[in-house]
């Protein structure tokens, strides 16, 4: 199925799906994850591993293992005609090392298949969702496991995998800072990890509705990576903005500050206070897909699938 502007939905996920667990950044809990595996399957998936998932990096303790194998993984995953789903056992660091060894002209015979991830996995919702021109799952990691018992959470994620989302589909609301009504494809994800793709990955050319959110980042970081997006151009061809949670910041009324110092001057439609993120709740995002934001109400923003 593809969406509105062209980008093309995977399947919905069905009984008996196999979704396949990578670990494409950091290693994990295992005992998290299988925890988290047995929600999945309670949805009636079958769940399996990727063939390094439970390693860890032998000297370098924040990866679960080197670039090379960790890609090898990942394209192993996608290629295997059984899944249906690749879904991120956790974040924390280095996708961005991998990226650039998946084999995507293996990943485009396969076709597209539901990518599901957050926080370090926006470097690949960017890079897959571009090469494949496919719409990608922003939402829980497996090892997720406050928000996978958070109902709204499941609620919205099954929503996106299990059935056909449509049109005017509610994804996020909160109050809103100047008015309007915009459309365009949701980009971004995780704010250090659009910043730090600067260069590498090309900025918006078309109409763009940005989100971000962010974990454990002081203020005058918030306000470097935001000052580099607008300083490249980032922002030229974004029509409107959806703020998530900075969560685990020791100054969250400075992140508050220095989000709207950086970003009010641009005039566009701002929805601050989406449950996206490192929160409890993490309301799961299409990534890619064509979305329509809704200020016009007084103080109020929906964002909706156009």
């Amino acid at each position: 199925m593809a969406d509105p502007g062209g980008r093309r939905w995977p399947a919905p996920l069905a009984a008996g799906d196999v979704v396949t667990v990578v670990a494409p950044s950091g290693p994990f809990d295992a005992d998290r994850v299988r925890a988290g595996a047995a929600i999945l399957e309670s949805w009636g998936l079958e769940v399996r591993y990727g063939q390094h998932a439970l390693g860890s990096h032998k000297r370098l303790s924040y990866l679960s293992a080197d670039d090379r194998t960790r890609a090898a993984d990942f394209t192993a995953a996608w290629t295997d005609p059984a899944t249906s789903a690749v879904w991120a056992a956790r974040g924390g660091y280095g996708a961005q090392r991998m990226v650039d060894r998946i084999d995507f002209d293996r990943l485009r015979a396969a076709g597209p298949k539901h990518l599901v991830g957050f926080s370090d996995i926006t470097a690949l919702h960017t890079r897959v969702g571009r090469e494949l021109g496919q719409v990608t799952i922003h939402g829980p990691v497996v090892a997720s496991l406050t928000q996978l018992n958070d109902a709204p959470s499941v609620a919205q994620l099954q929503k996106l995998l299990l059935g056909h989302a449509e049109p005017g589909t509610v994804l996020a609301r909160g109050p809103s800072v100047h008015r309007g009504l915009v459309e365009g494809r949701l980009v971004g994800g995780n704010l250090s990890l659009v910043a730090s793709d600067l260069g590498v990955e090309p900025i918006p050319t078309e109409p763009r509705i940005a989100v971000f959110e962010d974990v454990a980042e002081d203020g005058y970081r918030v306000d470097r990576m935001l000052t580099q997006l607008l300083r490249a151009g980032w922002f030229d061809r974004v029509v409107g903005i959806v703020i998530g949670d900075f969560a685990e910041s020791a100054e969250p009324t400075l992140i508050e500050h220095v989000v709207a110092d950086r970003l009010d001057v641009l005039g566009v439609p701002i929805l601050r206070g989406a449950q996206v993120g490192h929160g409890v709740r993490n309301l799961a995002l299409p990534l890619g897909a064509q979305v329509r934001l809704n200020a016009t109400a007084g103080h109020a923003a929906v964002l909706t699938l156009a």
